[in-house]
């Protein structure tokens, strides 16, 4: 899949938007250095910490989630296409310490991966930044779970959205 294969996303995705008071160029370095992912990855109130990052396609992005007096949480993206300050289309599940995929620790409903997929656009210095999410190869079951965590997707990803506008001001 190519940047240029973009279609309506698929039914059931969750979709949000963010224009970012940054150019383009600065915006994908937030997404595309380990360092920089680790200062603003995540929800409002967690730490991550960096286990591996390789960003290709094929490379993975392990992390460790660790909200204060909660256990760690491991993730994982899969990077399966990366086309430079345009988008970034992976896979996202939980993980173990290995990096194998996990279920949620919190629901085992919700699907095993996650395809993501950010787009990246840049108009007069402010960038935007629209990020898809959809359930890969996931049983009927695990789809109606995941349409019914469109709120707290919502919440999770503003608040990363939110740190990162807050990584980017730091940054000028």
């Amino acid at each position: 899949m190519s940047a240029n294969d973009r279609t309506a996303p698929p039914k059931g995705s969750f979709v949000i938007s963010r224009l970012f008071d940054a150019p383009r160029a600065q915006v994908w370095k937030a997404w595309s250095l380990a360092e920089e992912m680790e200062s603003w990855w995540g929800p409002k109130g967690c730490v991550i910490e960096v286990a591996r990052f390789e960003f290709r396609p094929g490379g993975f992005f392990h992390y460790a989630m660790q909200f204060p007096g909660g256990p760690r949480i491991w993730g994982r993206f899969l990077y399966r296409d990366i086309a430079a300050q345009d988008r970034i289309l992976w896979l996202n599940s939980f993980s173990n310490e290995g990096c194998g995929i996990t279920r949620a620790p919190f629901d085992p409903l919700i699907p095993l991966e996650i395809l993501n997929d950010a787009t990246f656009a840049e108009k007069g210095g402010k960038t935007s930044v629209t990020l898809t999410a959809s359930p890969h190869g996931a049983a009927e079951d695990e789809t109606r779970v995941f349409a019914g965590m469109f709120a707290s997707l919502n919440e999770g990803y503003g608040g990363t959205f939110d740190r990162l506008a807050a990584a980017l001001a730091k940054a000028r």
